[in-house]
């Protein structure tokens, strides 16, 4: 039989224009695929859209994760060793994204993309509905042919912007993001932290400074006391792990 569908989902960007006309912020948990099996990814994925997800980025396990701490690397590691792979993940995901309310935006480094080939890639995205990509291991200088292919393709691709970042790289990287600005937290990889630097706040008024686009703080962002002392009522969100 048959899944029940609901409404299209609208992309990255429609979603933060509609929360901002309601004065709302987004939430945007990150999980896995396929930790500890894909069939629990999809009820996952139905969860957190019940729950009031307002975007889900869903991780591609990957054998050699550079930007991610001990949790989402251990988590990749039993995905892989339960034979997840990209083919598996997208044969799950065109079962469950006509399900979700809220879009989805996949979270893959580069290699995986190479190896399927960049256009081959944004078109399985778009067959299978999803409506963002995240790669966080490409300069800015090699994303040319993934912000063309995700265009045509109807994909956002987000950016990232760190505490490095000089300031006339961080404009030129808002400036090409697409659906939302996504800014790292600290130097070093993904994981929980007791707390953020300080700094934050001072680079998070910089970037809304040189854009009007959506900002989001990711990495080491692991409760909503962490986000709260950022929240403006306008355009701020926090990206949460979501530990399955």
């Amino acid at each position: 039989m048959a899944a029940l569908t609901t409404a299209p989902t609208v992309g990255l960007s429609e979603t933060f224009s509609r929360l901002k006309l309601r004065g709302k912020v987004a939430f945007i948990p990150y999980i896995t695929a396929g930790d500890p099996d894909l069939s629990t990814t999809a009820e996952a994925l139905k969860i957190l859209d019940s729950c009031g997800s307002d975007i889900i980025e869903l991780g591609v396990p990957y054998s050699d994760p550079l930007a991610d701490g001990p949790v989402i690397q251990a988590a990749a590691s039993r995905s892989l060793a339960r034979g997840t792979n990209f083919d598996k993940i997208i044969a799950m995901l065109k079962e469950v994204v006509p399900q979700l309310s809220c879009p989805i935006a996949l979270f893959s480094y580069y290699n995986p993309i190479l190896k399927r080939g960049v256009e081959k890639f944004m078109t399985t995205l778009k067959d299978t509905g999803i409506r963002g990509l995240v790669v966080p291991d490409v300069p800015l200088e090699e994303t040319e042919i993934l912000r063309k292919e995700a265009s045509d393709n109807n994909i956002e691709l987000v950016l990232l912007t760190t505490p490095t970042t000089p300031t006339a790289r961080m404009k030129t990287i808002v400036e090409a993001s697409e659906g939302f600005v996504y800014l790292v937290s600290s130097v070093g990889v993904t994981g929980a932290r007791a707390s953020v630097s300080e700094k934050v706040q001072s680079l998070l008024t910089e970037v809304k400074e040189a854009t009007s686009k959506p900002v989001a703080v990711g990495f080491g962002i692991s409760n909503p006391s962490m986000s709260n002392r950022w929240l403006d009522g306008e355009q701020m969100v926090s990206l949460l792990v979501v530990p399955l």
